[in-house]
């Protein structure tokens, strides 16, 4: 067995990485915890980030030793489930150079501005080849709560969800199955549910 994949959905949540900038954080805290959301510093990569109702969050704890592959071919092989996931929708999402995560091309958005929008946010490390932290998908999230934070460190980009591309609200449930399956694809590997 090469390790444990954990599919959850957290209550709104700001989370900083080490490399992170405060000033990403665009109103207080006092702010954020009457709005009913918390705010942590935490030991990943990249800056400031946003987890809540509607985001499927995915930490795999992953011996990537076992599963052969290095960080580099591990980081693509979620970004590579994502993009299917988010396919199986009829969205289009890419890669953007220099940029992580998972994006949603130049189209028009919703404010009239062709800019690339962020549908999955990837922060990952390892540590003895174990893997930490993962990525979170945008489903049907409420946006809103980006506006409060510079997503990213980003102030040129938006973001997005499946709900906010497609018109449809697909149940975390579903979602989370074609992550499954993706993912199984992707590292070419066997995933069991548990409970």
């Amino acid at each position: 067995e090469a390790g444990t994949i954990l599919l959850v959905e957290h209550p709104p949540v700001y989370t900083l990485g080490k490399s992170g900038h405060a000033e990403n954080l665009l109103v207080g805290r006092e702010a954020l915890e009457a709005m009913g959301a918390q705010f942590f510093h935490i030991d990943r990569g990249g800056d400031i980030t946003f987890h809540g109702p509607g985001q499927l969050v995915c930490y795999p704890i992953l011996d990537l030793e076992r599963l052969g592959i290095g960080l580099r071919a591990y980081i693509d092989a979620l970004e590579e489930s994502v993009i299917r996931t988010v396919a199986e929708y009829g969205i289009r999402a890419e890669r953007i150079a220099g940029a992580s995560g998972v994006w949603v091309g130049e189209g028009v958005t919703p404010d009239g501005e062709g800019r690339p929008r962020k549908i999955c946010a990837i922060g990952v490390r390892s540590s003895r080849y174990v893997t930490m932290h993962g990525f979170a998908l945008n489903v049907t999230t409420d946006l809103e709560w980006f506006s409060r934070i510079n997503p990213c460190g980003f102030t040129d980009r938006g973001v997005t969800s499946i709900a906010a591309e497609t018109g449809s609200q697909p149940s975390i449930q579903e979602v989370k199955q074609l992550v499954i399956r993706e993912l199984a694809t992707a590292l070419q590997c066997e995933i069991t549910s548990g409970s």
